[in-house]
């Protein structure tokens, strides 16, 4: 294991990386125990806070994120070791920012909500990436180009080409096809040929109700597949963040408790599916946290 480790981490030039990567699991894994210790009033785990301002961990994060970037900048021709310190440090706050992306998405504060769940996402997303550079995938199947102009035009279109292809499956609501495909670019003719999904934008421009040319088999079949196929995925995914994360919806000692709230006529899940029935099937849950 040592022997391999020396080989293609340390030999290849990717220890900063694996320090990033490594910092990266452990913080989020230990801030979110954290905050579950305070959601629970346990011991003396309590927030931060300065007078009546509640300091979220974003806050440190973004400090340390400045810091160890800067000090990468400064030490990266110097020395090895402290690069790879420094790479650690900005794993740090890449954690505690990621932990809150919700919070900087939403701008309001949703860790405990529904919403919240985004976080969980951005991180798991960081963590699969950052672990496909490590084994040294590369990101759109990219290759040196070969030196003759040809070469590098045809390096050149086969990167735009798989660009295009990559914003057709974001746009389409296929994200984590989207994202491998960024590594594994065949999925991304996959994701781009085949029906997006009812809640992407792909589906409110081409052929959802109201949209310029209404396709409603299209859309029937687009609900039939979500329904089918994806919630039993969804409910999987959830489980791994509530495990990971905790309940949403237990009460909160910031909140006080679970507000409920009524779906709309084109309801939502509370696992992020578009429901086509009235009035949706869960309500969404409000709180407050981190």
């Amino acid at each position: 294991m040592g022997a391999w480790f020396h080989e293609r981490i340390v030999g290849t030039g990717r220890l900063p990386l694996f320090c990033f990567l490594t910092a990266l699991i452990v913080t989020f894994v230990f801030t979110r125990v954290n905050v579950r210790l305070i959601r629970a009033k346990v011991g003396w785990f309590r927030d931060v806070n300065v007078g009546d301002v509640h300091v979220h961990h974003v806050v440190f994060g973004v400090v340390l994120m400045l810091f160890g970037g800067v000090a990468g900048l400064v030490t990266a021709g110097l020395s090895s070791g402290w690069y790879a310190c420094t790479a650690a440090v900005f794993g740090v706050g890449a954690a505690l920012v990621l932990d809150e992306f919700a919070l900087i998405l939403h701008l309001r504060d949703v860790y405990w909500s529904e919403e919240g769940r985004t976080s969980v996402d951005a991180v798991f997303v960081a963590i699969a990436v950052t672990l496909l550079l490590l084994l040294g995938v590369r990101p759109f199947g990219w290759e040196e180009p070969e030196p003759s102009a040809a070469g590098r035009w045809s390096a050149a279109l086969l990167l735009l080409l798989n660009l295009v292809l990559a914003v057709v499956t974001l746009l389409k609501g296929k994200i984590w096809t989207g994202l491998a495909g960024l590594f594994v670019p065949v999925l991304l003719i996959v994701g781009a040929v085949r029906l997006a999904r009812p809640g992407s934008p792909w589906a409110r421009w081409f052929f959802a109700p109201g949209s310029r040319r209404p396709r409603p088999a299209k859309m029937a079949k687009a609900v039939h597949r979500e329904i089918r196929w994806r919630r039993p995925v969804i409910r999987a995914k959830i489980a791994v963040q509530e495990f990971v994360s905790g309940r949403h919806d237990l009460p909160s000692v910031w909140s006080g408790g679970v507000r409920g709230a009524a779906g709309t006529a084109a309801g939502t899940r509370g696992d992020g599916v578009s429901d086509p029935r009235p009035g949706g099937e869960h309500g969404r849950v409000t709180g407050a946290g981190g």
